[in-house]
């Protein structure tokens, strides 16, 4: 092993038990995330800054911010501008030595980065601080040589590495040999007042389907997902096209809502799709949709056509808890999320998983759904829904993160939480 791999790795096995240290009384948290526009990882960082705040610590975001951003100040956690986004190596270590003056500065008791490249310049200040270094694995990376493999390793060197899925924490032990004692998988929490079909007034309702031009009588199959290749709406389109082919459809509009974040090309391509296969007005790109739970209220089912594995998939949990069923590719995380057979009895389904890339597939599975009468779509729904708020609830990732800051650091923030009439659920790990 390098030296440089030695000194970054020395601390982990030196960290003193929380017995060992001096309890820190108030304490704060630095989060850093690229840029705070869309994505798991950004909506985690907020949820947690919450949740730190609730339970009487200090919260602090580095990041070059985005859309989400006041939304760090509106629930007590002060956000700082700063360059997370760069991958330039020598801007990252330049980030390094600027986050090492700033942990000093605002007395940082620990460090927690949900992202690769700003990770490598938080470890090094953690360091340097000799101060907890907390990663979050968000995303199944792809490795296809020792340099890029190297670059994803920091997400397995904190002291402790907090996995979002099963599924992650499988591919963070398989990769890099990390311990099982410093790994807790903590599953990404939905929250059941945001995501609660009563929530939705009928203003919100008609609001976006007069946005996406949708008449009533209109079912929706929706994908909510940024325009990027391997979420696979090629593959739902395709599906789309075989299923108005057969006669299969009917009033169904397909809406694929997600950013196409400069991927014009790809876009382009769709829109060729979507012309080439007879469906203008059938599927339609919607861009981003600021009201996701309307936007999960309104559809028949979701689709997740992801072709890549996902590491979580937050929106089947999403949907799941707007009690709409869900259509998930068969890879990665969705299948410890969505109830399918054969794995689950019929009369217990929350969904279907289909095998990736597999547009036949994907038709079969959608006209499945789209027969499903009114009393058998709504009772899917209410099974979606007591899954999703039961088994992957905001409180419990709150909780479990907190008792994660809590192992490091000596306090008391998970009680601290508990305390202010919030529910204590014990969190996933492993």
């Amino acid at each position: 092993m390098p030296f440089y791999d030695r000194w970054l790795a020395a601390p982990r096995a030196q960290t003193p038990s929380p017995k060992a240290r001096h309890p820190v009384k108030r304490p704060t948290i630095l989060q850093i995330v690229p840029e705070l526009d869309t994505g798991g990882a950004e909506l985690s960082a907020i949820e947690i800054t919450e949740a730190i705040v609730r339970a009487g610590g200090r919260a602090l975001v580095l990041s070059e911010g985005g859309r989400l951003a006041p939304r760090i100040a509106a629930c007590g956690g002060e956000f700082i501008t700063f360059p997370a986004a760069t991958k330039n190596p020598i801007r990252l270590l330049w980030n390094a030595f600027a986050m090492t003056r700033l942990v000093r500065r605002e007395g940082v008791d620990l460090l927690h980065a949900r992202s690769r490249a700003p990770a490598w310049s938080a470890l090094i200040a953690a360091r340097l601080t000799q101060k907890p270094f907390v990663t979050t694995y968000h995303g199944a990376y792809g490795e296809n040589g020792a340099l890029k493999r190297f670059y994803n390793s920091i997400m397995a060197r904190g002291d402790i590495v907090i996995a979002n899925s099963r599924y992650t924490a499988g591919l963070i032990r398989a990769r890099y040999a990390t311990p099982e004692r410093l790994i807790r998988v903590i599953h990404r929490g939905v929250d059941p007042a945001v995501f609660d079909p009563a929530a939705v007034s009928p203003e919100r309702i008609r609001a976006l389907r007069s946005r996406l031009n949708l008449t009533m009588e209109d079912r929706v199959v929706l994908q909510a997902a940024r325009l990027t290749g391997w979420k696979g709406q090629s593959v739902l389109i395709e599906a789309a096209r075989r299923l108005k082919a057969e006669n299969r459809l009917g009033r169904v509009v397909f809406v694929l809502a997600g950013d196409a974040q400069g991927r014009d090309a790809y876009r382009r391509t769709l829109e060729g799709m979507i012309a080439g296969g007879g469906l203008d007005g059938v599927v339609r790109l919607a861009g981003h949709v600021e009201d996701m739970p309307a936007a999960f209220a309104i559809a028949h089912v979701t689709v997740l056509a992801s072709t890549e594995a996902e590491a979580f998939g937050r929106t089947a949990t999403e949907a799941q808890a707007m009690g709409c069923p869900v259509i998930s590719t068969n890879l990665g995380a969705p299948p410890e999320t969505v109830l399918a057979a054969p794995r689950i009895a019929p009369e217990a389904i929350t969904g279907w998983l289909v095998p990736p890339g597999d547009a036949v597939a994907l038709a079969e599975a959608l006209a499945q759904s789209l027969a499903l009468g009114p009393e058998q779509r709504t009772e899917m729904g209410r099974r979606a829904r007591t899954h999703a708020t039961v088994e992957f609830s905001l409180a419990a990732m709150r909780l479990a993160t907190l008792m994660v800051y809590d192992r490091l650091l000596a306090t008391t923030l998970a009680e601290n939480y508990g305390c202010h009439g919030l529910p204590v659920i014990p969190g996933r790990t492993a």
